[in-house]
């Protein structure tokens, strides 16, 4: 029996979604705000979360990645009374089973309903996904985390191509390895070209190889990458740096799986498995004509994005133990602790680094501690530190002014009860504040991006999903 919640402010349509659930033999509860639902998924073990959109206090596709990283990480499928494309990519891009329109007919909330429940009792009834599967140094127990471990281990079962996406430093190639020590390729070459290292006029022969001859300098042939990744798998990284007519070659090479190489007359032949990278939005980038849009499908056959540092603060303290005691070993020195004033700024720090900045900061942090057996916040980088002191003042001094909410005005001389009476708490005060300072950034970004997503996540350093999120959130739109 399955346990299934529904969240709508509309107290008919609770009972009539739990009346349909409970007739095919499940159980089934309500809750008509986003906060009361929120406390019902955390206290309860639901499989399936009805999500409305409009809620009285907040938007329900806000709470979506909160419900999908529940321990048991329900399914959720959305309810709305708006045909919104974006909210749907949005729900989609976050974890949704479905995105349904209201008004909506029995049979049209059975058939997702049941579809979801079976692949509900397939999951039960197979092994954890991460059960044997091995991390290669991956570390981390944060729900986003796992989420892209999961992901990762279903592809290491499959040949299929794999594109990893996330910023800079979030450990794509660490998770490249992984995927290959996982795969039936296991025993086969690694083979690893950087697209944004080699010269463009020198990337297809070093991929494609070449004959002797074929060009100025080439004084023997070379077999290329290509061909000695065969039986294994072939990383792509910073794929996005791969020019437009090198893209349409390497498309064909998918494809077929033959290609000929620079100045060869015959066609040879590679059975390798392809692994990509990048940390630019391919999407946006094909939309501009700077990418080709069929090369992107036929990678995107398994995406896989990977969480920046700051979405998984929970993993902060075990990455800087592993990495601290990696750098004492390699030195041949104690091993340091840390103190609590040191975690603390590590967990408060936005980290646009991502986990390499924490390993060059922790390196910097043990040579600076010398003898000393404890890390403190002082061994710290001075950035890092001033930083956390900015944040406690309540956020840089270069901060963009924004409207005094109405019941946080300028204190007066005499004030009378009426006007105490007007004076709101501190928490709704900073709460106003902080939603005013968010809203006055976005609308910026927006406006200097010109409307243009791609260069507004650049700008911000969101991904797609988060930056719709906050423009949804604060009402923000090209009017």
């Amino acid at each position: 029996m399955a346990k299934v919640l529904v969240i709508d402010d509309d107290q008919l349509t609770c009972e009539a979604l739990m009346d349909m659930v409970r007739h095919i033999g499940h159980e089934a509860e309500h809750a008509l705000r986003g906060s009361s639902g929120m406390a019902a998924a955390q206290g309860g073990d639901f499989d399936v979360i009805f999500l409305d959109v409009r809620l009285p206090d907040c938007n329900g596709l806000e709470l979506l990645p909160r419900l999908r990283e529940l321990p048991r990480s329900p399914e959720v499928i959305i309810l709305t009374g708006l045909g919104d494309p974006d909210g749907a990519e949005l729900a989609i891009r976050n974890g949704a089973w479905d995105y349904l329109r209201k008004p909506i007919s029995p049979k049209a909330i059975l058939l997702p309903l049941r579809r979801v429940l079976r692949y509900r009792d397939a999951l039960r009834e197979q092994e954890p996904t991460l059960s044997g599967f091995d991390r290669c140094g991956i570390a981390g127990e944060s729900p986003a985390m796992r989420h892209a471990l999961e992901r990762l281990a279903a592809a290491a079962r499959s040949d299929t191509s794999v594109l990893l996406t996330g910023e800079t430093g979030t450990g794509k190639e660490l998770f490249v390895h992984a995927l290959h020590a996982n795969s039936r390729r296991a025993k086969g070459p690694f083979v690893i070209v950087d697209c944004a290292a080699i010269p463009a006029n020198l990337l297809e022969s070093t991929l494609l190889g070449h004959v002797k001859g074929a060009f100025t300098g080439a004084d023997k042939a070379s077999p290329g990458l290509i061909l000695e990744a065969c039986g294994g798998t072939l990383f792509l990284d910073e794929l996005g740096e791969l020019p437009l007519d090198l893209q349409k070659k390497l498309l064909r090479v998918l494809q077929e799986r033959r290609y000929r190489p620079v100045g060869g007359s015959q066609e040879v032949s590679s059975d390798f498995r392809l692994v990509a990278a990048t940390n630019r939005d391919l999407e946006a980038m094909a939309e501009r004509e700077q990418f080709r849009r069929d090369l992107l499908f036929r990678l995107g056959a398994t995406t896989i994005e990977l969480p920046p540092l700051r979405d998984r603060k929970e993993d902060i303290e075990e990455l800087a133990r592993k990495q601290v005691h990696a750098v004492c070993e390699k030195n041949g020195i104690p091993l340091k602790e840390m103190a609590p004033d040191f975690l603390e700024v590590l967990r408060e720090y936005a980290w646009p680094g991502n986990v390499r900045e924490l390993v060059n900061v922790i390196e910097s942090s043990v040579a600076a501690a010398c003898t000393i057996p404890m890390l403190f916040a002082r061994h710290l980088p001075e950035r890092l530190r001033i930083a956390q002191l900015k944040s406690s003042f309540g956020g840089p001094g270069d901060a963009p002014r924004v409207a005094q909410p109405e019941s946080v005005a300028q204190p007066r001389s005499g004030t009378s009860p009426s006007d105490a009476a007007k004076i709101s708490t501190y928490k709704e005060f900073r709460q106003d504040v902080l939603l005013a300072a968010e809203r006055d950034y976005f609308a910026r970004v927006m406006a200097a991006a010109r409307w243009d997503i791609g260069q507004a996540c650049e700008l911000s350093g969101l991904g797609k999903s988060r930056l719709y999120a906050q423009l949804k959130r604060h009402g923000i739109d090209k009017s």
